[in-house]
């Protein structure tokens, strides 16, 4: 029996991603983009999200990677 793992989503990934992959999308498609930042925008506030962070693949911290001069 396979087991699967289930690792944490962030919050509002699933929005966050749909938003993303339309602003990618050529041609680019304003209006289906702006109902999905309404869908982002409604999430982030139920949820109370106060800010965003992108951490490095493999990173458990919140923290950003150090920047190379």
């Amino acid at each position: 029996m396979e087991k699967e793992a289930k690792t944490p989503r962030p919050v509002c990934a699933q929005e966050a991603l749909a938003l993303l992959n339309c602003a990618a999308e050529n041609p680019y498609d304003r209006d289906k983009c702006l109902s999905l930042l309404e869908a982002l925008r409604g999430c982030i506030a139920q949820k109370k999200v106060k800010k965003f962070s992108l951490a490095e693949a493999g990173s458990t911290g919140a923290t950003e990677a150090p920047k190379g001069k």
